[in-house]
């Protein structure tokens, strides 16, 4: 596919750039692509695995999102890792397994994840140097290793479908000790050099937060496997993040009673309106160099359409935001494909 930027446009109510970008295209150095990731704002969709939201997940990575979110079983009453937003059990979802992208929407859809896995390697290699993709793991009722599938599992998962697609957490922490030594010493890649990648981040599941019985959730659990991972010399193992969720004032990682594994912590996720309130101060991500994920843009006040705003209201909430330091926004609106692929600089520390 043609690289560059499909157009410019100015956003003078905020006197920021915005820039929509073409799904497969690398970024040009002369715009948002030469920025830091972390001095940028984008665009993502949540439940992008849905059949109502897209009819295969080809359609999600077409349409220019910064952010796809997929949520995940594990529980020893089902095979594999099932991919569903609420049947425990079984799949439910657009993924195909596609062999290549000649495969992509023409095969039965409703695969586990390791299909859904081969759609994105699919496409991937179809469109050399996209824009850098995250892709959101919800472990709806979090690890289980002892049915094999624990983290180590889910490493193995990743780099057998993915591959060098990755940007794995070895890849930001380089000659640092930990990944927050690394982004507040070096900040983030720029996107050019995240163009063609994908990072993997990991949140706790509603059904694990829920579970009384539950005393080990995702993030706890995948931020201590990094730890052990650095400290053997294995971190490049490793293939996703850990994020802290919902929102909190102050650090958020105070939380974690094992004060070790706080430094493996640099991306964060929770309600958009909790950080947009007043209550949090969401300049200290930013001066710090971490990423937010904020969710459910739609409900900041002035509250808009969750499904399908004007593309106006959606940027004008994409700005808002981005003044507020969010890294990405999610909202269902993936049928603003000029919205999903807009990219602005986000408000400093």
């Amino acid at each position: 596919m043609k690289q560059g930027w499909r157009r410019w446009a100015t956003a003078a109510a905020a006197g920021v750039f915005c820039v929509a970008v073409s799904a497969g295209s690398a970024q040009s150095a002369t715009g948002p692509g030469g920025s830091s990731y972390g001095a940028t704002t984008g665009v993502g969709v949540h439940n992008a695995y849905e059949k109502s939201t897209y009819t295969y997940f080809a359609d999600a990575l077409d349409s220019g999102a910064a952010m796809l979110e997929l949520d995940v079983w594990t529980n020893v009453f089902g095979s594999s890792w099932r991919v569903s937003h609420s049947n425990p059990l079984g799949n439910d979802n657009n993924c195909e397994n596609a062999a290549s992208a000649a495969e992509l929407r023409s095969k039965a859809r409703n695969q586990n994840l390791a299909g859904c896995l081969s759609d994105i390697r699919a496409w991937h290699d179809a469109h050399p140097g996209h824009r850098p993709v995250v892709l959101k793991v919800e472990l709806k009722d979090g690890f289980l290793a002892t049915s094999g599938r624990g983290p180590a599992e889910l490493d193995a998962l990743l780099t057998a479908k993915l591959g060098d697609a990755l940007y794995r957490p070895a890849d930001l922490v380089g000659s640092h000790a930990t990944p927050d030594e690394a982004v507040t010493a070096g900040g983030w890649p720029t996107r050019d050099a995240l163009a063609g990648r994908f990072l993997v981040e990991l949140i706790p599941g509603t059904v694990e937060e829920g579970n009384p019985l539950d005393t080990l959730w995702t993030d706890r659990e995948y931020a201590t496997r990094l730890r052990d991972l650095a400290a053997a010399g294995r971190l490049r193992e490793a293939s996703a993040f850990p994020a802290v969720h919902a929102a909190q004032a102050g650090d958020p990682r105070t939380r974690y009673t094992d004060t070790s594994i706080r430094p493996w912590f640099v991306i964060f996720d929770g309600d958009a309106s909790a950080y947009a309130g007043g209550s949090i101060d969401t300049a200290w991500y930013a001066r710090s160099k971490y990423l937010v994920l904020m969710t459910d843009a739609h409900n900041v006040a002035p509250a808009i359409d969750g499904t399908g705003p004007t593309s106006a209201q959606a940027l004008d909430r994409l700005t808002l935001l981005a003044g507020k330091h969010a890294s990405i926004i999610s909202a269902d609106w993936h049928a603003l494909t000029g919205v999903l692929s807009t990219v602005v600089p986000r408000a400093a520390g």
